[in-house]
């Protein structure tokens, strides 16, 4: 449902107008951030899930509740970080209610090869589905809060301090955790790259 939706439409506005146009309650409005931000959040939804159906429900709840919540969004400029922060508490109250498994179940998870390994030589390239299958083991292996912070940083880009703020963390356990999930990773698939010689 949002795979598709790679690149959100731009809307006409800024940000911060479309945001308040949103909170008196414009559904105009409150549909453009839909748009601009599902895909972020039904990313990082899939990759939490490993599960695509899992990932349009929950990000239709998501969107549920951040609409009825706009009036608690205190910073306007950070709203793509307050969604995920949403997105992340449902998730969370779905595995809790439905025991949902974390294991990775071998699905590509596109992007945080070039964040983790070295840059590829053309014998690297030939071997890069390869690659992708152990990465996405090696992200199994990291605790679900770990593997949440490091996809927050590679995959959505957003800075040490929203992730603090979405993970409810302080800033100094927001790096240190990033940097053990980097180290975890490199350490499990250093024996495989290694072997390429």
């Amino acid at each position: 449902m949002f795979a598709a939706q790679d690149d959100a439409p731009e809307a006409p506005e800024g940000e911060r107008p479309l945001l308040r146009r949103a909170r008196t309650g414009d559904p105009v409005a409150f549909r453009h951030l839909f748009e601009r931000h599902s895909p972020a959040v039904w990313r990082f939804l899939k990759d939490s899930f490993r599960d695509e159906a899992a990932a349009d429900e929950a990000t239709q709840e998501t969107f549920v509740r951040a609409h009825g919540r706009l009036a608690t969004l205190r910073d306007e400029d950070r709203l793509a970080s307050w969604l995920l922060g949403i997105a992340r508490l449902v998730f969370l109250e779905a595995r809790r209610s439905r025991g949902v498994h974390l294991d990775v179940d071998g699905e590509e998870s596109e992007g945080l090869v070039e964040a983790v390994l070295p840059t590829p030589t053309p014998e690297d390239l030939l071997l890069d589905r390869e690659t992708e299958a152990l990465l996405t083991q090696a992200l199994g292996h990291l605790t679900e809060a770990r593997r949440s912070a490091l996809l927050l940083r590679i995959d959505h880009g957003l800075p040490y301090e929203e992730i603090a703020q979405v993970m409810g963390w302080s800033l100094p356990k927001v790096k240190n955790e990033i940097h053990r999930a980097r180290l975890q990773l490199r350490e499990r698939l250093a024996a495989h790259v290694g072997g390429r010689s």
